[in-house]
């Protein structure tokens, strides 16, 4: 069961929005498609992205996959123990395995709440 305090993206990131800051990491979905995670890739503090728009790279012993930001924003954080122990991810994907940390610049309307989550992953498999 996904957070109903999180947003999430069909290209399945969430998103958990306070104010105008945002902490972004990959769904439990994603994660549990992924397999075991071996290595991420993040942007750096100061980057900027659009929504949509590649952050950086997520890589398993099964597949390479991209990570896409939930909305347009800065980053003011990254997590470096994700970095160091990728495997967080795979851990705890809604905890100590979130990714980045953004200031929110762009429109949060396209970002589905848990339950749309939910019927989309349904639609999916």
């Amino acid at each position: 069961m996904n957070p109903d305090d999180l947003k999430y993206t069909e290209e399945h990131e969430w998103i958990k929005i306070e104010g105008n800051e945002g902490i972004v990491g990959v769904t439990d979905y994603a994660q549990e498609s992924l397999g075991d995670i071996v290595f991420v890739e993040l942007p750096l503090p100061g980057d900027e992205f659009d929504a949509e728009e590649g952050f950086g790279v997520i890589e398993s012993v099964k597949a390479v996959s991209d990570l896409y930001m939930p909305v347009s924003g800065k980053v003011i954080e990254v997590n470096d123990n994700v970095l160091e122990s990728p495997e967080l991810v795979n851990e705890d994907p809604y905890g100590k395995g979130w990714l980045i940390k953004i200031e929110i610049t762009g429109n949060k309307d396209k970002l589905l709440n848990a339950q749309d989550y939910e019927k989309f992953l349904a639609r999916e498999s």
